[in-house]
């Protein structure tokens, strides 16, 4: 099964670069400096902030669907990002060494499976959900905080 992850359009946060923390904060935003890796797991890149680098922590609306699974959470960005990362049949590095919780979503946006994974069994697991037909994409999410992490489509 041929599959793609892709990350956040970087053009949605673009905007948002080098605003000043007031502006941020009037905005629910944190700016923050990375000080370990892993541990900031950028949305648009699909890699882990490096130490020093400046990241923004906001809510997204990653389910916009009309549906009770309607959903949004925390991630980072990169304010570093500069262009969309999308894997055909690759995992990304920053799904190896976490724990993922991998949900299935029909055409209407209504959850039709899910299951959790270590990050290198994800090519497995995103078989066995394609395998259903009923099955339109998948979004990854960290097991652990709940983060969205990708979304997951057929390619």
């Amino acid at each position: 099964m041929k599959f793609a992850i892709t990350g956040l359009p970087v053009e949605r946060f673009s905007p948002l670069f080098g605003l000043s923390p007031e502006v941020l904060a009037a905005r629910q935003i944190v700016r923050q400096t990375v000080d370990s890796k892993p541990g900031f797991p950028c949305r648009v890149t699909l890699e882990d902030a490096e130490p020093g680098e400046t990241v923004l922590l906001l809510n997204h609306e990653h389910q916009s669907a009309p549906t009770p699974y309607r959903a949004s959470h925390a991630i980072f960005v990169r304010e570093a990002a500069k262009e969309t990362v999308r894997l055909e049949n690759e995992i990304p590095e920053v799904f190896l060494g976490r724990r993922l919780s991998i949900r299935a979503f029909d055409a209407a946006g209504m959850m039709v499976g899910a299951d959790l994974c270590d990050g290198q069994d994800a090519p497995a697991l995103i078989e066995r959900l394609f395998a259903d037909e009923a099955v339109a994409y998948l979004h990854a999410h960290n097991a652990g905080r709940g983060c969205y992490a990708a979304r997951i489509d057929r390619a």
